[in-house]
């Protein structure tokens, strides 16, 4: 297992209270320094809003080619606020609802699956994506 972050706090935390052997943490930047290899699952969790639209585009692409073919990408985010501002000021993009997010995924993939949970203070979006079978399909 691979993780990654920008962040060299997150990383140093991690490697501190999450280290086990099979998991390796790097410090990268995924819109320069995407990890080698090929991989069975991506986890984009929390971190999808942090990139502008262009940016989604362009990283769906990067993270199609590093699926096996039965791959998925899955996810999570959160549905931007009624008065439209942002949840945290370093959002880049909140999605609008679940077609706003699913409309990044579908030219990349045969099969998407977007579901939310809403809750007075949060509109949650989770999302799985695949050329292979997905979860709840």
């Amino acid at each position: 297992m691979v993780s990654v972050d920008f962040d060299p706090k997150a990383i140093a935390y991690a490697n501190k209270h999450f280290r086990a052997p099979n998991i390796r943490y790097e410090l990268a930047d995924i819109r320069t320094n995407m990890p080698d290899g090929v991989f069975d699952n991506v986890v984009w969790d929390a971190a999808i809003e942090h990139f502008t639209e262009t940016e989604i585009t362009e990283l769906m692409s990067s993270i199609k080619r590093r699926l096996t073919p039965e791959g998925i990408l899955s996810g999570f985010t959160i549905v931007e606020r009624l008065d439209g501002k942002k949840s945290l000021s370093h959002h880049e993009y909140e999605f609008k609802s679940k077609d706003d997010l699913a409309r990044f995924l579908e030219p990349h993939f045969n099969n998407v699956n977007v579901f939310e949970t809403v809750y007075p203070d949060r509109h949650n979006l989770y999302f799985w994506a695949s050329d292979g079978a997905i979860p709840f399909r």
